[in-house]
């Protein structure tokens, strides 16, 4: 208890040569970040080195908050061509697996995610656990608990033989009507989820299933929200189709994951309700690429070519329209610690590189529930901060290139 408190009132300081300010949209120069234990105190322009405290010297640098990654499977192996990879691992060796893509997640600079489903109910949770714990080096998670999924549908693991039994932790989430989904949503969220994935059409990597196909009804994604709700939390849809994307925005969900072939009225609806895009645009130019070198499904390949362009292309009308964007990658379909290289797509499709920074620190952090504490650079956030050289809103994959980064006044990684 005294050494907590002792680290607690330490104080430390970190000079920026330059600081992006997210919460402003601005640009500031040398400037001075108190840190008091986990926090940001304060931040005031530079003018002398204090003498109550080190000082992290990054005054050749552009500092930033730390980024945030809003939809990640961090403990799951990264997808392959093998539709049986989730049984081929033990729970044991899954979480040493977990552990090592969420400490390549921090070193890329992305100190917070949301880790939207796992094949294996509650591993996500004993990540998160053990990080904050600090057991194992991590960015701070936000997590799902299992997929809530139609039997059969993009949350199951399909394409093998009938008679092969999937075990009860892979189908926790499996839900067959409203009813089920209350009980399935509420177990979930007493053993620890954070918030509720919800599998509301069929899924481009998931056999047997087309991800213009409605598999939840109305009916049971209200369910899932409201009983969200009842424990102040919410509901988040991996939904491609226009319908399922529009049904799940009308049930009330918070965010919308993927939103593939979103149309203008869904867009409208998402503008009217206040729902957050949360969409993956880096992901098909990298299925497109790598899947067919390692002979990923046809299935899948074919699902993902009619989707990418339609993708990025709703995506740009989304932003002329001023739907909130929240950062989300699908990491783990590609390679963890890639997930800034979707910054330049962003910009690509709509996006000034100011607002793809925002979409990954305070718009992220209000889909998260989690503004002023995550995102920010500003008194009262967590110390997590990244520094680069260069000048990200110059050229935003500037942050594909992140050699400094901080997670609640510690840094953990400090390159040349």
């Amino acid at each position: 208890m005294i050494v907590a408190l002792l680290l607690a009132a330490q104080v430390s300081y970190v000079h920026a040569g330059k600081l992006v300010d997210p919460q402003a949209g601005q640009m500031l120069t040398d400037q001075m970040i108190r840190i008091e234990g986990e926090k940001i105190t304060s931040v005031t322009s530079w003018k002398a080195a204090p003498k109550d405290g080190p000082v992290v010297d990054w005054s050749k640098l552009t500092v930033l908050p730390g980024l945030i990654d809003m939809h990640t499977h961090l403990v799951d192996e990264e997808q392959s061509e093998n539709i049986a990879q989730p049984l081929l691992r033990s729970a044991a060796e899954q979480a040493y697996i977990g552990a090592a893509h969420a400490r390549t997640t921090l070193m890329a600079g992305f100190t917070s995610v949301r880790d939207v489903g796992a094949w294996r109910a509650f591993s996500d949770v004993a990540l998160r656990d053990a990080i904050d714990q600090g057991f194992v080096p991590g960015p701070r998670m936000s997590v799902a608990g299992a997929y809530v999924t139609a039997p059969g549908g993009g949350g199951e693991i399909t394409g093998l033989a009938p008679d092969v039994v999937i075990p009860a932790e892979m189908r926790r989430g499996v839900v067959e009507d409203a009813a089920d989904v209350h009980r399935k949503v509420r177990d979930l969220l007493v053993h620890g989820a954070d918030f509720i994935k919800l599998i509301a059409t069929g899924a481009v990597l998931t056999e047997g299933t087309e991800p213009g196909q409605l598999e939840l009804s109305e009916d049971e994604i209200r369910a899932a929200v409201e009983e969200a709700a009842k424990r102040g939390t919410y509901a988040t849809a991996h939904a491609h189709g226009a319908e399922g994307i529009k049904t799940a925005v009308r049930a009330g969900v918070r965010s919308i994951e993927h939103g593939s072939l979103i149309d203008d009225e869904g867009i409208a609806l998402m503008k009217a309700k206040g729902a957050f895009l949360v969409a993956d645009i880096y992901n098909g130019d990298f299925i497109d690429t790598y899947g067919r070198e390692h002979h990923w499904p046809d299935g899948m390949i074919r699902k993902n070519r009619e989707t990418t362009d339609a993708q990025r292309e709703g995506f740009r009308k989304a932003v002329k329209a001023g739907v909130k964007i929240a950062y989300g990658t699908d990491a783990g379909v590609y390679p963890h610690g890639w997930n800034a290289r979707q910054m330049p797509y962003m910009v690509r499709y709509g996006m000034t590189p100011m607002q793809a920074i925002q979409s990954a620190t305070t718009v992220a952090a209000e889909l998260m529930g989690k503004t002023g504490q995550v995102g920010c650079d500003a008194g009262g956030c967590f110390a997590d901060l990244i520094a680069v050289a260069g000048d990200p809103l110059a050229d935003v994959s500037t942050l594909t290139r992140v050699s400094k980064v901080m997670k609640g006044g510690v840094v953990v990684k400090n390159e040349p």
